[in-house]
C-alpha cells in the first residue's frame, strides 16, 4: 500500500500502469518516470545514465511510442500504458517457473548484440516500439528507430541485425500463431567479423539523436 504523505506535502498520489500492473505511489509533481520507475517500483531496467535525453539508457514505451524516461514527468503517465525491459519476458507454461525471454531479447543473444550491456534494455525497448509499428522493417528505418539510443561499446552492426532478426522471430511467432506454419526465406546472418567481433570499435551513433514523440 502506498503511504501517505504528511500534512503540507506536495506530494500526490499518481497509479502507474507497468507492465500491465497498475501502482499508485505518492510523488511531487517533478518526479520523473525513469526515478518512479527505479526508486518507488524497484524497476532498475531503465538505467539512470546522462539523465538529459542524450543516451537513450532509460528508454521505455508510453502507449505506443519509446520516450526517454528522464524527460518523462511520472504524473504524465497517468491512464496511459508503461512498458519496461522487465515486462518483456514472460511465464512458460512447458518450463514451469521458467521465464521465456521475448523475441528481441533472444535476438540480441543470437546476434551478440550488446557488449558491457547497460545500453541494451534501452535498445531494446526502442526496437520494441519500432516493430511494433512495423513489423518488417527495413534495414534504414532500423538505423532511424534505435538512432536516439547510444552504444558506447560500438556494438551498431551486430544491433541492426538483432533488430532484423527479431522482426523475423515475431513475424514467424504470429504465423505459428495463426496456423500458417513457419515463414520462409533467408534468415538474417547474425554472424560476426572475429577480427572486430562485429562492433568495428567506433561508440558513435549511427545517426543523430531523434526527438522521442512523448
Amino acid at each position: 500500500m502506498p503511504v501517505n504523505p504528511e500534512p503540507g506535502s506536495s506530494r500526490r498520489p499518481v497509479t502507474l500502469t507497468v507492465n500491465g500492473e497498475p501502482h499508485t505511489i505518492y510523488i511531487e509533481p517533478r518526479r520523473t518516470l525513469l526515478d518512479a520507475l527505479r526508486e518507488d517500483l524497484g524497476l532498475t531496467g531503465a538505467k539512470k545514465v546522462c539523465d538529459l535525453g542524450q543516451c537513450g539508457a532509460c528508454t521505455v514505451i508510453k502507449g505506443e511510442y519509446a520516450v526517454y524516461s528522464c524527460l518523462t514527468l511520472a504524473v504524465e503517465c497517468a491512464g496511459q500504458p508503461i512498458q519496461t525491459i522487465e515486462g518483456l519476458a514472460q511465464a512458460d507454461p512447458e518450463q514451469g517457473s521458467q521465464l521465456r525471454l521475448h523475441a528481441i531479447q533472444q535476438a540480441f543473444i543470437e546476434c551478440d548484440a550488446y557488449q558491457c550491456g547497460y545500453c541494451t534494455p534501452g535498445q531494446i525497448m526502442a526496437i520494441k516500439a519500432l516493430l511494433e509499428r512495423n513489423p518488417n522493417p527495413t534495414l534504414d528505418e532500423v538505423k532511424l528507430g534505435v538512432s536516439g539510443n547510444l552504444c558506447r561499446c560500438g556494438a551498431y552492426p551486430n544491433i541492426f541485425r538483432a533488430a532484423l532478426r527479431a522482426a523475423e522471430l515475431l513475424r514467424t511467432e504470429a504465423a505459428t500463431a495463426n496456423g500458417l506454419g513457419a515463414m520462409g526465406g533467408q534468415p538474417t546472418d547474425c554472424s560476426t567479423d572475429k577480427r572486430t567481433n562485429g562492433r568495428g570499435g567506433a561508440a558513435k551513433s549511427p545517426l543523430p539523436a531523434r526527438e522521442r514523440v512523448g
